[in-house]
This record gives structure tokens, C-alpha cells and sequence, in this order.
């Protein structure tokens, strides 16, 4: 068996495989964009289509980049946008609606009338979710209401329903196989994450025929074998999880109290708590972080909508940067004296507040306020906002969290600036991995330790390597004076 490692990380814009050789080096890479479709307000919708085509373009590039053919590769793994959600004809592949991208907000109306019904709390429970159109449960609700004859088709068994990981690996194994892991099946509104089963009571309440569910697997497992006919051979899928889930596996965050936070164009943070699967009592979700051996860990996750987007907000709408990386320079040239918040609820506020309505709002102007303080201002508010997550985080599960180190990956975490700044918010040790590509290394070692090519949990994260430890350095009076700022400039912007 060759040592290479093939992982596939499907995202909302893009997809990107990467090729790994066994001592766990990137040796190819192929990346492509995909177009978004957007029919009507609120709705965004991908080409199921498109996205295996993207696969395959992708696949190829890594390849002929390594030099290698596909007989070289020893296993696959998956990582993939969270909730979107597909349905297919089970015999013919054919995707029967366009996939529903898990930013559209088409279903808010279903969710409002469960939540009307008094429901919300039944979800939670079973689920760790709350209600809302961000996960696939009511998105395929209102597809088989809307779509005439999809509900009587499911129910016979003729239609199949996936994440995108389901719909990859249905058409990497040429139509044989229709599964899923359970870090994707714990995002769809409809799966147990306590009894690790869908639950037939959700299925009922959205009138979702079980028959078109996938298969649930741990997250390293057999997930099938490739069609010969795509690649020219055999090469089986050993690895899958959702991409909050693998980046968390990447940054190899294994002991309960560790925290892993993704800085992008939002920012999702994750917090280990083991086998505790812990209800939220501030707004948070419950989540699966990983499921490998039959054995369940769980995590509390905090969503922000808006951080990286909030720069390119300062680049693209008023033209304060040229490129995104310039904004940390432009930062450091702050008046020190000011004190400006930036609140970028420009799509609502996401954990702990969870209010779809606020809108942004910018604090504290006086007649000296430039670019430099907006500059400082964005940055800040992805400090303020995870710092939010953390104190929410802890208020619900104390154990470990007091000492919590949070490692960070993402486009942002090169910006020194921005993770001291991080740290001196936490007033918690931030650290940056060296090799920033964790969702998709999550995946591969996954694939790889299934395949028996890479180390195991601990043999992984003793081998996962720092770049930067920043350590908090703010005066704690100051601190709490930045704190206190932000919450008032908070409360300002909240609808209710």
C-alpha cells in the first residue's frame, strides 16, 4: 500500500485537495471555485453538480501537481461545509433540487412555528441545536413541501438525502453507498447526539421519511470504496467529519478543556468537554466534536457571524485598505486615547446573543476618528466577540476552562497584532499552529490513522507543532474598561 493520503475539503466557495505524503507533508494541491446561486432574498444554493464536478477538477490537479497517479493514494478523506443540504434519485444520481447552501434562511418561517408550538426545547435536548434555518432539518422540510411528489418519492425509498459529505461519497463509490458521520448527522436537526440514532419523534415533526436518511459512521471508519471508472482504481474512504469538527482534529484538541476557534469570514469556536455532554444554558450548541471507536466527544460551539468579513467590509465598502492584509499596519497606527467599537452585526449577531435583527453599529467617534481607529475597532470586535463565546462557554461547563489555551486557525491568525490582542481580551494564551491548514488536516488523519499510515491520538498531537504563543498582556483594570465598553455597545444594537 502507498503512503499517500488524499483529503478533499469541499467549502462553500471553494474545494481544495490536498495531497499528504507519510510524514504528513503536502506534496500536491488543487483548489477551484464554484459558482453561488441566489433566487430570491434570503435563499443561497449551490449546483450539487457543480461541487462533484469541482471534486474532480481538484483531485486531478493535487495529483499531476505530486506527480503521482491515483494507484499511489491509500485512502481518502472528507471535510465539507456544514447543514447544506442535498437530495438525489437514488438509482440515477440525479440531484433533484439545487443543494440548500446552510446560510439560507428560507425555512425561518418553519422554524418559527415550531417554535411557536413550544418545541424549541424538545429540539434542543435531542439534538443540542436550536431552531433555526441554519441547519438541514427544516431546509429539507420545506423542500419536500415544496417540491410536489419529493415526500411520496422519499417515503418509497426512491430518494436519498445527504450533507455534502453523503453526496461526495455517493458519487465517488458510483451510486453504492449512502452514509454519513456523525459530526455532519449531529447538524441536521433531525439525529440523537445522546442516543447517536435519528430520532424518529424529529422525523415526525418535519414529516421527513426515514427511508432517505443515510447511514451514521464514527468519523474514522469504512465509508467505502471508489468507482474504478473515476480514478482508474480502487481507493478507499476512511475519514469524514464536518469542517468545525476536522479543524478541531487538526489542531488535535483531544483532552476535554481544549478550545480551538477558526477566525475566517466568521468565526466558529469549539470547546472539548469529553464524554459531558453539556446542555447549554447560554445560547451555545451542543454538538458531536467526534465520534471515533464507537465512543462519543462532544463540544460546546459559539458561531460569529461577521470577522474576517468585517475587514473586508473596511477594504470593499470604504476603501480604508486595498488588500485585507494591510488593515493590522493601519491598526497599529491608532490613537491610543480612543476608545472606537465596531459591533458587526451587518447579518445579526450570532452566539450568545443570537438575534437575527441587530444590525451593526460603530461607538465612541469623536472629530479625530480615521481609517486607523475603524481599522483597530474591527479587529477588536473579533476579540470582543470570541470573548463573548469563552465567558458563555464557562458559565456553562467549568471544568478545565479556567486554564483554557485557545488554538486558532484561519486567514486572520496571521496577524500578530490581531492574536495579541486576542490574548489580551481572553487574558488566555493564544496559540498559532505552523501549519495553518487544519480542516484538512483533520481529514487526512482521519483517513490516515484508519489506514494504520499515521500516529494515533496522542502519537498525532504530540507531533502537532506551535508557531506563536502569544500571552495576554493587558492591565486587567484596562481590560475590564474594554469589556465594559463593548457590552454597552452590545446592548445598543440588540432588537429586543
Amino acid at each position: 500500500m502507498s503512503g499517500y493520503i488524499l483529503a478533499i475539503d469541499q467549502g462553500t466557495t471553494s474545494t481544495r485537495s490536498m495531497l499528504f505524503d507519510r510524514h504528513m507533508r503536502v506534496v500536491g494541491l488543487g483548489q477551484q471555485e464554484f459558482p453561488q446561486y441566489f433566487p430570491a432574498s434570503g435563499w443561497v444554493e449551490h449546483e450539487a453538480e457543480e461541487i462533484w464536478e469541482s471534486v474532480l477538477a481538484t483531485v486531478r490537479t493535487a495529483l499531476a501537481e505530486a506527480g503521482i497517479g491515483a494507484a499511489d493514494v491509500a485512502a481518502i478523506g472528507i471535510t465539507n461545509q456544514r447543514e447544506t443540504t442535498v437530495v438525489w434519485d437514488r438509482q440515477s444520481g440525479e440531484p433533484l433540487h439545487r443543494a440548500v447552501v446552510w446560510q439560507d434562511r428560507r425555512s425561518a418561517h418553519v422554524c418559527d412555528e415550531l417554535k411557536a408550538r413550544g418545541l424549541e426545547p424538545l429540539f434542543s435536548q435531542k439534538t443540542g441545536l436550536l431552531l433555526d434555518p441554519y441547519f438541514s432539518g427544516t431546509k429539507l422540510a420545506w423542500l419536500l413541501d415544496r417540491t410536489p411528489g419529493l415526500r411520496e418519492r422519499a417515503a418509497s425509498g426512491e430518494v436519498c438525502f445527504g450533507t455534502v459529505d453523503s453526496w461526495l461519497i455517493y458519487k465517488l463509490t458510483g451510486g453504492r453507498v449512502h452514509v454519513t458521520d456523525a459530526t455532519n448527522a449531529s447538524r441536521t436537526l433531525i439525529y440523537n447526539i445522546g442516543e447517536n440514532r435519528w430520532d424518529e419523534e424529529l422525523l415526525d415533526i418535519l414529516g421527513i421519511p426515514p427511508a432517505m436518511l443515510p447511514e451514521v459512521k464514527d468519523c474514522a471508519a469504512d465509508f467505502g470504496i471508489t468507482d474504478p471508472a473515476i480514478f482508474g482504481v480502487e481507493i478507499p474512504i476512511l475519514g469524514v467529519a464536518g469542517d468545525q469538527q476536522a479543524a478541531m482534529i487538526g489542531n488535535a484538541c483531544f483532552r476535554p478543556g481544549m478550545m480551538k476557534s477558526t477566525y475566517g469570514t466568521g468565526c466558529f469556536a469549539l470547546l472539548n468537554t469529553g464524554l459531558d455532554r453539556v446542555a447549554s444554558s447560554n445560547r451555545l450548541l451542543t454538538t458531536i466534536a467526534y465520534r471515533l471507536d464507537g465512543v462519543t466527544t462532544y463540544a460546546l460551539e459559539g458561531s460569529i457571524f461577521i470577522a474576517g468579513a468585517a475587514v473586508q467590509w473596511l477594504r470593499d465598502e470604504l476603501g480604508f485598505i486595498t488588500v485585507a492584509s494591510d488593515v493590522s499596519r493601519l491598526a497599529e497606527k491608532a490613537d491610543p486615547n480612543q476608545r472606537v467599537y465596531l459591533v458587526p452585526a451587518f447579518t445579526g449577531l450570532g452566539a450568545p446573543w443570537w438575534d437575527a435583527d441587530a444590525r451593526g453599529a460603530i461607538f465612541g467617534l469623536t472629530r479625530g476618528t480615521g481609517p486607523a481607529e475603524f481599522a483597530r475597532a474591527a479587529l477588536e470586535s473579533v476579540a470582543y466577540q470570541t470573548f463573548d463565546l469563552l465567558e458563555a462557554m464557562r458559565r456553562d461547563w467549568q471544568a478545565g476552562t479556567e486554564r483554557t489555551i485557545l488554538r486558532v486557525d484561519g486567514g486572520m491568525v496571521a496577524s500578530d497584532w490581531t492574536m495579541q490582542r486576542l490574548a489580551d481580551i481572553l487574558a488566555a494564551p493564544v496559540d498559532r499552529p505552523v501549519f495553518l491548514e487544519t480542516t484538512i488536516l483533520g481529514a487526512a488523519w482521519l483517513a490516515a490513522s484508519r489506514a494504520g499510515l499515521w500516529p494515533d491520538r496522542e502519537g498525532f498531537a504530540a507531533r502537532w507543532q506551535r508557531d506563536h504563543r502569544f500571552e495576554p498582556g493587558m492591565a486587567e483594570a484596562e481590560r475590564r474598561q474594554a469589556i465594559d465598553g463593548w457590552r454597552d455597545s452590545v446592548e445598543r444594537c440588540l432588537s429586543r
